[in-house]
């Protein structure tokens, strides 16, 4: 059985002793949403998860993974990258147009900055409710194609073009195109 993201959900909301509809209005999400999420009726986007923990508060990473990286550690083999999103999906039947997959290189708390290998099927879109944060982001685009919206700004990134902005502003990403897009990217302070 995969990772159950309603049961840490419900174990991690009862830890800081709060009610569902406490989290809801300190995440600024809606009560059903919280109640839909623990029943694992309903999968979250990296967005209203990122929203609802913020509520609590507890990053992504220690969400789904609660062991340390020793902190001394320099190289990181592919398998040593923490995956930040797989378990999103697997709720809704696992692989399927419009996965993303964010892995995060080491302990980003404790260096004060997050690194991503960022992939993105055809079709994935980290939502119509855009992302907007407390930190500065940036990343180059590795293959394939990547629709980013920052503000009023959109423009189709590809391989060798990269992006850096205030993450205050309300943004999106999305892979419009037909292949897989790959993104290494950074962001501090970490956000995930």
């Amino acid at each position: 059985m995969g990772f159950d993201v309603g049961a840490r959900l419900r174990e991690i909301r009862q830890a800081a002793g709060l009610s569902q509809r406490e989290l809801a209005a300190r995440s600024g999400v809606t009560h059903s949403l919280i109640s839909l999420i623990e029943q694992n009726r309903n999968s979250p986007s990296v967005a209203s998860l990122r929203k609802i923990l913020d509520g609590i508060p507890m990053t992504m990473v220690n969400f789904f993974d609660e062991s340390h990286l020793p902190p001394d550690q320099v190289f990181f083999a592919a398998d040593d990258l923490i995956d930040l999103t797989s378990r999103l999906h697997q709720v809704n039947g696992g692989e399927g147009r419009g996965r993303m997959s964010f892995r995060q290189v080491g302990d980003a708390k404790a260096h004060n900055l997050q690194i991503l290998h960022e992939s993105y099927e055809p079709g994935a879109d980290t939502g119509v409710a855009m992302l907007k944060h407390g930190s500065h982001e940036g990343g180059v685009v590795i293959s394939g194609e990547l629709e980013l919206t920052v503000g009023d700004q959109v423009k189709v990134l590809r391989a060798g073009e990269a992006y850096l902005f205030d993450s205050r502003i309300p943004h999106r990403f999305r892979n419009i195109g037909s292949e897989r897009c790959t993104v290494v990217s950074a962001c501090t302070p970490p956000y995930l």
